[in-house]
């Protein structure tokens, strides 16, 4: 099957968050069984300015080559990507994404024929190349080239949509009678993921439970109508988890190594994060750990709302991430208060991320909704049991078997769960018993291929 992934980031070029590790590794993984992919991207500053080994097509199109032979082609117009941020500043968005992102799924299908790599599937992901199914049905319906192509569009986040002002419709370079109810009209607004999902032929998300809960007036962020009506094109696959890299067994970044079969490296580096986070080193002590964005959606209401509660219990705490300001500010007074058992780090450290998910007893995780959540994944990966609210892919993940799992979002129920955890972990048989179960779980991004292989295969018979 030939396949192409359009998206906005992709790993190693580009990347702000998840999406970027999705469509760098699910390519990878499809390829391994066999099936032949392509990506294209934007050609951002980043990409010039790094150290990537590029080649250039006949067309002049700038191209690399990841696994064996996966062309990333990159889509470039210095006037929207040669810019140090992928969608806007500190300050907000940039003005012109409509615009940008326009360019950029008309680009993709030009370079995609440009390359004759003739698709069966075009796999669009997120707001940003919401676009390209539109294009497909309208614009390239008589052209023989794209006459049996499809698409499939995946929702990361549904909380992002690409929403902008109706006068800007003209930019799409779609006719107005498409900016309606059946197609990118949103509250008077126009909105590419809507249009997206309108057009795809089928529409997927990032877990089996996120799949259900965008189709509910609490989780659906004003598109669950959208979703219903669609309810037999949508689904949902859990996102996998690269093991080359998160592996204690295998972990460079880590203090001491470790696997299900020999834990003693655990403590070893549960001892350097101690030192690091100057708390008293003491293996009797539940070390709690939290690597996140610090927002609201990842639980920091509820965390901070509860915060001196818990650093009131015989535990050490240590928080490592950025985010909203106003965030920042509670964790920098409650870390004052609370020197002896709480470590906060207000930066991005692959290295210091690697070790507290190695070092930590519990890993923490309080999202208010997750579409699916890797923290959880690499958390049991390495024997720290998570601590989850139940969403999206959190409850898709852990268990009572495998972790904590508190079911109503209030800051009691958070306390009472830790309270749990601390209880167990104080009856050593019961707690290795349950790292064990953790540490077996399997995320393997070839168990999610060959799931999308079956959507594919669905969507080329729609």
């Amino acid at each position: 099957m030939n396949l192409v992934f359009c998206a906005s980031e992709v790993f190693p070029f580009a990347k702000t968050g998840g999406l970027a590790d999705v469509t760098g590794a699910l390519p990878l993984a499809l390829e391994r069984s066999g099936q032949e992919v392509a990506i294209v991207m934007p050609f951002y500053q980043c990409v010039q300015e790094g150290k990537f080994d590029l080649g250039r097509t006949a067309e002049g199109i700038n191209y690399a080559v990841i696994g064996k032979n996966i062309k990333v082609y990159f889509a470039a117009n210095d006037a929207y990507f040669k810019r140090e941020w992928l969608y806007g500043t500190t300050h907000g968005d940039f003005g012109d994404n409509l615009d940008r992102f326009a360019y950029f799924c008309q680009k993709a299908l030009e370079i995609i024929k440009a390359a004759g790599f003739r698709p069966d599937i075009i796999h669009c992901h997120d707001w940003q190349t919401g676009l390209i199914p539109a294009y497909l049905k309208i614009r390239s319906a008589t052209d023989p080239f794209y006459k049996h192509t499809r698409s499939l569009i995946t929702i990361h986040n549904l909380g992002y949509q690409g929403l902008f002002e109706k006068g800007q419709f003209w930019m799409t370079g779609l006719k107005p009678e498409y900016f309606n109810q059946e197609g990118f009209e949103f509250y008077n607004k126009i909105n590419l993921l809507k249009g997206g999902i309108a057009f795809s032929d089928i529409i997927n998300t990032v877990s089996p439970t996120y799949s259900r809960e965008i189709q509910t007036k609490e989780l659906g962020f004003g598109l669950e109508g959208v979703l219903r009506k669609r309810q037999r094109d949508v689904f949902g696959i859990l996102n996998g988890l690269d093991y080359s890299i998160w592996d204690p067994a295998k972990d460079g970044l880590i203090s001491a190594r470790y696997s299900l079969a020999d834990l003693n490296g655990k403590a070893k580096d549960k001892k350097a994060l101690q030192e690091i986070c100057r708390f008293p080193v003491n293996e009797n002590i539940p070390v709690l750990g939290v690597v996140s964005r610090l927002a609201e959606q990842k639980g920091l209401e509820l965390l901070t709302a509860s915060l001196e509660r818990i650093c009131k219990n015989n535990l050490q705490l240590v928080i490592l991430g950025t985010g909203d300001l106003k965030y920042h500010k509670l964790l920098q007074r409650i870390a004052a208060k609370f020197p002896k058992n709480f470590a906060l780090f207000l930066k991005f450290d692959e290295t210091l991320a690697h070790q507290v998910y190695a070092g930590c007893d519990i890993f923490l995780m309080p999202s208010q909704y997750e579409p699916c959540g890797l923290g959880q994944m690499i958390g049991l990966k390495y024997g720290s049991l998570p601590l989850v609210f139940k969403t999206g892919g959190l409850a898709d993940t852990v268990d009572s078997n495998n972790g904590f799992v508190f079911k109503k979002y209030s800051s009691q129920e958070l306390l009472e769960t830790i309270g749990q955890a601390l209880k167990l972990f104080a009856q050593k048989d019961k707690w290795r018993f349950l790292q064990k179960n953790a540490m077996r779980a399997d995320f393997s991004w070839e168990t999610s291929a060959k799931r999308y292989i079956e959507l594919y295969e669905k969507a080329k018979k729609s």
